[in-house]
């Protein structure tokens, strides 16, 4: 099998660098292109990055040129994994998903609009059907993906089984967070 060719924006920062990290030896995916800000884009990936993981920054990306992001600057991929902050994505995430591209995002912008799903596969793979009514709605050829936020889906995921088997009546959480958002 093929590996699709996907594309990481944002791809200098923390969250980016994750995705980076994840997609590399992946089975199913290779990276095809790297994007950032105009600060970062025309760089080496390697000098571009402000590497925050606890590896060195991977050798097969390191000399790769991270690009600007923009739809026309990821055209040889078909999936795009979105880690720009949510002011920039507002911008670029719908603009991808209108050239057609699939867009699966980390940001936190479009997640309480009506026909964008918020998936936790292992949860709701049925809210997938969404895409269709965004796709028709916004006269896309595209779509645009979100995850909820981090706290949302470590919580989700073991109560779906507790709400299979016996049902929920009510939930109480509590979660401490960086003031900035930023981890």
């Amino acid at each position: 099998m093929a590996k699709i060719p996907v594309a990481v924006l944002g791809a200098t920062g923390t969250v980016g660098q994750h995705f980076v990290k994840l997609l590399l030896n992946h089975p199913w995916f290779e990276l095809a292109a790297l994007t950032a800000s105009e600060r970062s884009a025309g760089k080496r990936y390697g000098d571009a990055a402000k590497w925050y993981l606890s590896e060195e920054v991977p050798e097969q990306v390191a000399d790769v040129e991270v690009r600007l992001t923009e739809p026309r600057a990821v055209e040889d991929a078909k999936l795009l994994f979105s880690a720009m902050p949510a002011d920039e994505a507002a911008k670029v995430e719908p603009a991808c998903a209108e050239a057609g591209f699939i867009m699966s995002s980390n940001s936190s912008n479009f997640r309480m609009d009506p026909d964008v799903p918020l998936i936790i596969p292992e949860v709701n793979p049925d809210h997938l059907k969404l895409i269709e009514a965004q796709k028709k709605q916004r006269g896309w050829d595209g779509f645009i993906v979100k995850n909820p936020n981090c706290t949302t889906i470590v919580f989700v995921l073991p109560l779906k089984p507790l709400l299979d088997a016996f049902g929920i009546n009510s939930v109480f959480v509590a979660s401490m967070q960086a003031l900035s958002g930023a981890g």
